[in-house]
């Protein structure tokens, strides 16, 4: 906006009778109406999550999940697991499973189910921010997919990958333990890992041919 401070100046020139003052006031107070509800509300969802602060605080043990995400993820799926029998009963319930159909080596489906709106949101969130990370499991795992899926995919795999996390966490009251960003290198083995990063290089445009000592 700094570009377009004479243009601004030129259009707020004039003069600001009554009528325009009280339409300011109008949406002022309109404002400041809204901040007022807000804050309530605020107040009474942290009253209301007291009882939880042990759960929130292992959920934000997650890279990428916030206090706020953590919130709205428990508050739509509870604190007591014994409902799921397992991580993956809850990622189907949550709508966070994408679809696995596959022939003759391609994938013709990667949609997820429908399922709560409000967990997945969350759970997009925390997806979103984990992608952004640097030097954990969520990133690393999210590069991965991403490369061979597109980010989308990568994205509802990371959500349930955290919602799996988050089953387990709650269950055996236990925090995060990341992986770390070298897992799936030491997982691979440094020759399938040279092969990969080959075969990307030339999915991008660069011509690169592993030699015989890389394996």
């Amino acid at each position: 906006m700094r570009a377009k401070r004479q243009i601004l100046a030129q259009a707020l020139t004039g003069q600001f009778t009554d009528y325009r003052a009280f339409l300011a006031r109008t949406m002022l107070d309109r404002i400041d109406a809204v901040t007022a509800t807000e804050a309530w509300l605020s107040e009474e969802i942290a009253r209301q999550l007291a009882p939880f602060r042990r759960e929130i605080e292992l959920l934000t043990t997650i890279p990428g999940v916030s206090k706020r995400s953590a919130e709205m993820i428990l508050a739509e799926i509870g604190a007591d697991m014994a409902r799921f029998p397992s991580a993956a009963h809850l990622a189907s319930w949550a709508g966070m499973c994408p679809g696995n159909q596959e022939s003759a080596g391609t994938y013709t489906s990667g949609k997820s189910r429908p399922g709560d709106p409000w967990l997945k949101n969350a759970l997009g969130l925390a997806a979103t921010a984990a992608a952004r990370g640097k030097n954990t499991y969520l990133a690393s795992r999210y590069k991965r997919i991403a490369v061979r899926r597109g980010k989308k995919r990568a994205l509802v795999a990371l959500g349930h990958t955290i919602q799996t996390s988050i089953w387990h966490m709650l269950t055996n009251d236990a925090g995060d333990a990341d992986l770390g960003a070298d897992y799936f290198l030491q997982r691979t083995g440094r020759a399938r890992q040279t092969r990969r990063l080959v075969s990307q290089l030339n999915m991008r445009g660069y011509q690169v041919f592993q030699s015989a000592e890389a394996g």
